[in-house]
């Protein structure tokens, strides 16, 4: 089944966990623990998790020389996480620096080796942006291809993409590269700083391996209802 991984972008864990009590006893539930959540709680957040079954997705994107992070890999992987992403824009040594840390960290905790998932461009940035700003004077369809490449040929499981560019990903990297995207919006929502969007049914139809969800769940009336709505439309219905 493909996950919906929900971004629990939520300050404390005291708010988060007010916010998942309705989802106890969800099976194969998938949350996002990014930034501002892990910088705040640390590792403790993700035990706490992961003592309720919860799959995680440790968003931090790392982005640095080798070295520091396949360090920082390492220790990362020993939090017995699923997933996790690095920047594909630092390059494939840096890539397969970050593989191998996950490797060794797990190894060392008897935990399973962590999903490798590179950033591609980030669903908020326009293409009119990266060309101003980041100077790639390329499509922004070609500038996510080649990066997915180059995370392909580093040993990533898959990238961070807007389900627009799955299809092309699949076509001319690898189907089996993992896309997961977030960007994801319901139809009466609002796109707030998100540029690349997509419904759960058009990801669906586009190709996704998973999708993350943020505010379209978080701020929800019925967040369990929308989650499994959404679930159900990421997987065709299943």
């Amino acid at each position: 089944m493909k996950p919906v991984f929900i971004a629990l972008d939520f300050p404390t864990a005291e708010k988060t966990f007010e916010f998942l009590k309705p989802f106890i006893g969800i099976k194969n539930l998938s949350v996002k623990v990014g930034m501002e959540l892990f910088y705040r709680e640390g590792p403790k957040i993700i035990q706490k998790l992961r003592e309720q079954n919860i799959q995680i997705f440790l968003d931090l994107k790392l982005h640095d020389i080798p070295n520091t992070v396949e360090k920082s890999a390492n220790q990362l992987a020993q939090l017995d996480i699923q997933y996790t992403t690095v920047h594909a824009l630092g390059g494939g040594k840096m890539i397969q620096a970050a593989k191998k840390g996950l490797i060794n960290g797990a190894k060392d905790t008897n935990h399973p080796t962590p999903k490798l998932l590179a950033v591609t461009q980030l669903t908020s940035t326009s293409e009119m942006q990266m060309k101003i700003e980041e100077q790639i004077n390329v499509s922004i369809n070609e500038s996510v291809t080649h990066l997915a490449n180059i995370a392909y040929q580093s040993g990533a499981d898959g990238v961070i993409s807007s389900a627009l560019e799955d299809q092309l990903i699949h076509e001319k990297v690898s189907n089996h590269l993992l896309c997961i995207n977030p960007g994801i919006r319901l139809k009466n929502n609002a796109s707030d700083d998100q540029k690349r969007i997509v419904t759960p049914t058009e990801a669906q139809k586009l190709g996704s391996n998973g999708i993350v969800v943020g505010r379209s769940i978080t701020q929800a009336k019925d967040p369990v209802q929308t989650y499994q709505n959404i679930l159900s439309a990421i997987n065709g219905g299943m």
